[in-house]
């Protein structure tokens, strides 16, 4: 009964040491995401590519892919903006643990299973601007492709610095359907390979 009771104490400890942490970080991310309207283009972004993709009548559609180019290019621009301001900040604080499910300060116990969240926002950063740029000349269909993966990978990893990799993997899949080896899959070649080199795999 002791041993229960030992255990139930230590787990609730560790949750309480977890929550804590993760209250932090969502707070330290928020504050700066809070200037930009990245969440909200985003959003706008994925919805305008599934009209496009259900529009039957090609002028129609080839109107919403152009009308999309606004927003793609004020996505892109503020992402750019927002990690710069995070490279500025203390690098102690933006360490993401590898480490598949969360673990109380993780990052700090154990510092070799980490990367640096500022280098995988500026690896996000340049993907963005890629997609947009568009200098490979692909198809509209196709550039949506690639710019909603981009957009997905990011989101992921904000998710996973706030809370784990596991769950960022879950709300991944919940909301857009899609496994975090799909949408890595489906980004460029460039980001593919930058982000696994950053994450160890």
């Amino acid at each position: 009964m002791e041993n229960y009771l030992l255990l139930i104490l230590v787990g609730l400890g560790a949750w309480t040491l977890n929550s804590h942490h993760q209250r932090k970080r969502i707070a330290l991310l928020g504050s700066h995401l809070q200037n930009y309207r990245i969440e909200k283009l985003m959003e706008t972004l994925s919805e305008g590519y599934l009209r496009a993709l259900a529009e039957d009548a090609p002028a129609r559609r080839d109107q919403i892919w152009e009308l999309m180019q606004a927003n793609e290019t004020s996505l892109s621009s503020q992402f750019t903006r927002f990690a710069a301001e995070m490279a500025c900040l203390d690098g102690a604080e933006l360490r993401v643990s590898s480490l598949p499910v969360a673990i109380p300060y993780a990052d700090q116990i154990f510092p070799n299973a980490t990367f640096d969240l500022r280098k995988a926002l500026d690896i996000h950063a340049r993907g963005l601007a890629r997609a947009v740029d568009n200098h490979a000349a692909r198809a509209p269909k196709e550039r949506a492709y690639i710019l909603s993966a981009e957009m997905y990978l990011m989101q992921h990893t904000c998710h996973w610095y706030c809370k784990s990799r596991a769950v960022a993997s879950a709300r991944l899949l919940a909301r857009h359907k899609a496994s975090h080896a799909q949408v890595l899959a489906a980004v460029s070649p460039e980001t593919r390979h930058a982000y696994r080199a950053l994450i160890g795999g």
